[in-house]
């Protein structure tokens, strides 16, 4: 082939390509579950979205799950500020997991999209007491929180 035919080809190839449906980008949604709010917030480039946010507290605890001192002086704290930590919002969820292989223990406290904001403005509350008072028991260890986003799909 000679210079000028192939680009000839390359041309008509080019074009056949742009032109064909089935090289086009489909029209299709970026989401294909039905959004629980309004106001979330996208990511993976519109993939998946999220309208709650979580905040984990964990730590490791000492002792088989099913006695262990550590593990039950982190469940009376927890029933000391379950009331303050369900306040935080009217739509707030809060999960408790308890890993007996691993020796994990977290709360997780999730709440609308749009409550995150004033609570993160208290620091959590009452997260600062909740930590200063597991961080106290004997056995526990490695206590850290995070900051995650959550959506139920």
């Amino acid at each position: 082939l000679t210079p000028f035919k192939t680009m000839k080809s390359a041309a008509v190839f080019s074009l056949l390509v742009a032109s064909a449906s089935a090289f086009s980008p489909a029209n299709i949604p970026a989401f294909t579950y039905q959004q629980s709010a309004l106001n979330s917030v996208p990511l993976a480039n519109g993939a998946m979205s999220f309208d709650q946010v979580c905040r984990e507290w964990r730590c490791k605890y000492t002792g088989d799950k099913s006695d262990s001192e550590s593990l039950e002086a982190i469940a009376k704290v927890v029933d000391e500020y379950l009331p303050q930590i369900k306040a935080v919002s009217d739509g707030v969820t809060v999960n408790r997991l308890v890993c007996g292989s691993c020796l994990d223990f977290k709360l997780m406290t999730t709440v609308p999209l749009d409550d995150f904001g004033p609570w993160e403005e208290k620091e959590f509350a009452p997260e600062g007491e909740f930590l200063a008072k597991i961080k106290a028991i004997e056995g526990v260890s490695q206590v850290e929180t995070q900051t995650i986003t959550n959506v139920q799909i």
